[in-house]
């Protein structure tokens, strides 16, 4: 019989193990028939012994048989007595300490007593069970609370084996990369479309998606090993409204510069404008010379007001104020959206309404952007659609989201990348605020807008406002 212990572990991290003989011979007899042997050995001498004074006291031999019979057979049976005493100790034992390879901590040994050698052995072997039992306990608990908490967890966590296959798969990560756990563990990341992240180093920022849907995370990527073998741990942070809030502050300082500029440059053109208008009677006499002047300062004028309007529209977009929620109709909000649209025709697709919990005013004013943005482009000289300029509003309920749709005839995306990006327009006289202004009401109220080209067989442009669902009624329950 051998067992094992530790030595110096191997290159890969894994102990490694020795085996210690109990004894010298490597093929011998089990611990119970040597017991029995050597006690069989032992009885030996006393029936020699007995056999010499039965010769010696002349006693027949058949009685010398019927007496060394009955003296062999006695002591077989006190032998048979004392190996069930010590083997069935023993043998208590280690059933116990094979409940608990198995993880069944529920055997005790009994009976067992100090100052005894099977009893102290017997009450180790208890208290053994019964640290293993809090350990496992602890350990059921800690895998729990781990369990738990990895469900819990907003960011996504992946693991990796040294193959790349996923191994560890949390709630997040299924939802940020369209998973399942039951069909996603075991499987190499190539075919789960992940290879990247296995590429990306520690605390680098990568981007997921495309266009507005775009996500930034953050990689957080360590090491550990489960059962000897190295794992690659990664942990994602999404950063997108971090990076988009330092995006805005940046044009928020930005636009404050430029506003402080160009107020000091307006201000005393306007007012040399307004001195020179006045001075105009001087060039009474003078034919042709008052109709010039005019047209140059009303140029002046005009361009000025103008630059000022654009710088105001600039300031109202970077100074929008906290939402103030209350509860609000959908089909009423969007009833009066369409009303207010009076150069083409909108067609509102009424379903059924819910109550949502939003600052009207607000979500009212990133509808009228985006029914804007969709008149004009419907309005588009570039439209190719042979209908008469047109736009759909529609909503529905997609999950814990109210999906509200805005429809146009027009010609359609050619540069979704720049649609948020403040300054940035392709319409004549275009701010560049109004799309980049309702992304920001979305946002403040935990939703986002989207736009894409139309995929139902017309040209056209899809705008997508999706706002939570949280706390949402039906209006006929709200009575």
């Amino acid at each position: 019989m051998d067992f094992e212990e530790p030595a110096e572990p191997m290159a890969d991290g894994s102990p490694r193990l020795t085996r210690v003989p109990l004894g010298k011979s490597g093929r011998r007899l089990s611990f119970e028939r040597r017991l029995r042997l050597w006690l069989y050995l032992l009885g030996l001498p006393m029936g020699v012994l007995c056999w010499l004074l039965l010769r010696q006291y002349s006693v027949e031999p058949l009685e010398q048989g019927f007496v060394l019979v009955a003296l062999v057979l006695g002591w077989m049976f006190a032998v048979s007595i004392l190996v069930e005493q010590i083997i069935r100790p023993l043998q208590t034992l280690a059933n116990v300490v094979a409940a608990l390879r198995e993880d069944d901590y529920s055997f005790r040994a009994r009976g067992g007593q100090r100052n005894d050698a099977l009893g102290d052995l017997a009450l180790e072997v208890n208290r053994l069970a019964g640290t293993l039992q809090g350990q496992r306990a602890g350990a059921l608990e800690a895998m729990a609370l781990v369990e738990r908490v990895m469900r819990s967890m907003q960011s996504p966590v992946l693991a990796f084996d040294p193959e790349g296959r996923l191994r560890l798969l949390n709630a997040a990560g299924e939802a940020a990369f369209g998973l399942k756990i039951q069909t996603s563990l075991g499987y190499p990341a190539t075919e789960l479309k992940l290879e990247r992240l296995l590429q990306v180093g520690d605390d680098e920022v990568i981007s997921l998606g495309a266009g507005s849907q775009s996500v930034r995370w953050v990689v957080k990527r360590t090491s550990f090993r489960l059962r000897g073998i190295p794992h690659t741990l990664l942990v994602l942070s999404d950063v997108s409204a971090a990076l988009r809030e330092e995006e805005r502050l940046a044009w928020e300082r930005l636009i404050r510069v430029l506003g402080h500029e160009i107020n000091n440059s307006l201000t005393p053109i306007k007012s040399i404008a307004g001195s020179l208008r006045g001075r105009l009677a001087a060039f009474n006499d003078v034919p042709g010379e008052k109709s010039d002047f005019e047209r140059g300062l009303e140029v002046i004028e005009n361009r000025s007001e103008s630059l000022n309007r654009f710088l105001q529209a600039y300031r109202q977009l970077m100074g929008l104020p906290a939402p103030k929620l209350r509860a609000v109709s959908l089909a009423e909000l969007v009833e009066r959206v369409a009303e207010l649209e009076r150069r083409v025709a909108v067609t509102v697709n009424r379903t059924e309404d819910v109550v949502l919990q939003v600052d009207a005013d607000h979500i009212e004013q990133a509808l009228i952007n985006l029914v804007r943005n969709a008149a004009d482009a419907a309005l588009s000289p570039d439209a190719s659609d042979g209908d008469a300029a047109h736009v759909e509003i529609s909503w529905l309920i997609a999950g814990a989201e109210v999906v509200i749709a805005i429809l146009d005839n027009g010609p359609g995306l050619t540069n979704a990348g720049n649609l948020f990006v403040p300054f940035y327009t392709t319409k004549p006289g275009g701010t560049g605020i109004g799309l980049v202004l309702a992304q920001q009401i979305a946002q403040a109220h935990r939703g986002s807008v989207h736009l894409a080209n139309r995929t139902d067989g017309h040209s056209g442009c899809k705008a997508d406002l999706r706002l939570p669902l949280a706390g949402y009624m039906r209006p006929e329950l709200n009575l």
